[in-house]
């Protein structure tokens, strides 16, 4: 199961394990891993409807259902109004919504699953997928650190190329990658200089709201937890 989030039996701590589990049995089996955590730009807002509708029916979504959806997704509108104290409330005009699933609705995720779900049969054969709504993640492995970078770039190429026809924005400031390994002294071997397109390498990382670190100590992820927990203290006491 690649994708998680928006159906039974997918939540946020089974993607998490998956990705954790996953890395700590390439670790102990001596294979160089590193993982992409990919940042997409407003994924929800930038979903194309007729590419959405077109995968839709590809999966069998057809007759009443799919003109359920078509309908549901055509003739919104928009605008923005902003309240202040000081002023009189500043509304725009209403603005037809071109594409796009609504935010804050049960079926808006759902939906993003479908539009994103054939991005993970791509790569499958070389990374492993781990989707969580517009969270997307790989985890490249392999017994040679010269193989395993050219898988790295090759997932890069493929996801840049798929992001590019389905028409969604990758955050290239914020996607990062990450080599993993049980040595707190290790350094990393990748060569950035090498990747295909400018993302940065980092030593830790939040994904699903938890803090991972390249050597997997949860050092940092304590510290956070450490943290939250005596804010919350200072508030009971107050």
């Amino acid at each position: 199961m690649d994708q998680y989030g928006s159906k039974s039996n997918s939540s946020s701590e089974l993607a998490i394990f998956k990705l954790i589990n996953q890395t700590l049995l390439h670790i102990n089996n001596k294979s160089s891993v590193c993982g992409i955590f990919c940042d997409l730009t407003e994924a929800f807002d930038t979903v194309n409807h007729d590419i959405l509708i077109s995968k839709l029916e590809y999966y069998s979504i057809i007759g009443r259902t799919i003109k359920l959806i078509t309908s549901y997704l055509s003739d919104r509108y928009h605008r923005v109004t902003i309240k202040t104290s000081h002023v009189s409330n500043c509304t725009s005009a209403w603005e037809l919504v071109k594409h796009g699933v609504p935010q804050g609705s049960i079926l808006g995720p759902l939906l993003l699953l479908f539009y994103i779900n054939d991005l993970s049969q791509l790569v499958k054969d070389i990374a492993l997928p781990v989707l969580f709504a517009d969270e997307t993640s790989f985890l490249i492995s392999h017994s040679n650190s010269m193989t395993m970078m050219q898988d790295l770039k090759l997932v890069l190429e493929i996801t840049q190329k798929w992001f590019k026809s389905n028409i969604m924005l990758l955050n290239y400031d914020k996607t990062t990658f990450m080599q993993f390994s049980s040595n707190t002294n290790f350094r990393s071997k990748v060569n950035t200089k090498s990747i295909v397109c400018k993302i940065n390498y980092t030593k830790c990382i939040k994904f699903l709201g938890i803090i991972i670190e390249s050597s997997l100590t949860w050092k940092n992820h304590i510290d956070y937890v450490n943290s939250k927990l005596n804010s919350l203290g200072y508030i009971l006491q107050s």
